[in-house]
């Protein structure tokens, strides 16, 4: 099932830098249950990894991928209703997730 705010950017264009794809990213995330759970994937992959590298556990490292991405696509296909921005535009959304959990913390985005 498609969300229609996933057709908002033109067929065929991709975004020029991270500050024009990022309203689109938060169009993405419109539904606050996958909002939720991006930002408590986010924060718990942020933890693993600290406490990975503190550790000095190196090889489970991509753990923190796994983590993070199995909360946000839970978001996205059960609640959201749509396809992750990752699968098209994999480094703009995984910074995404960051601004996005900087702006719920600091109050600009309602958890």
């Amino acid at each position: 099932m498609q969300n229609d705010n996933e057709n908002k950017q033109p067929q065929g264009e991709r975004y020029q830098s991270f500050a024009e794809f990022y309203p689109f990213y938060l169009e993405q995330h419109s539904n606050r249950t996958c909002r939720r759970l991006h930002v408590v994937g986010t924060s718990l992959s942020l933890l693993a990894a600290i406490t990975l590298v503190v550790q000095g556990l190196w090889l489970w490292l991509p753990t923190v991928l796994i983590i993070g991405y199995a909360f946000a696509w839970v978001g996205h296909f059960f609640f959201e209703h749509n396809r992750p921005a990752t699968f098209t535009y994999p480094l703009y959304s995984f910074a995404g997730d960051f601004v996005m959990l900087k702006d719920v913390l600091t109050g600009r985005l309602r958890f």
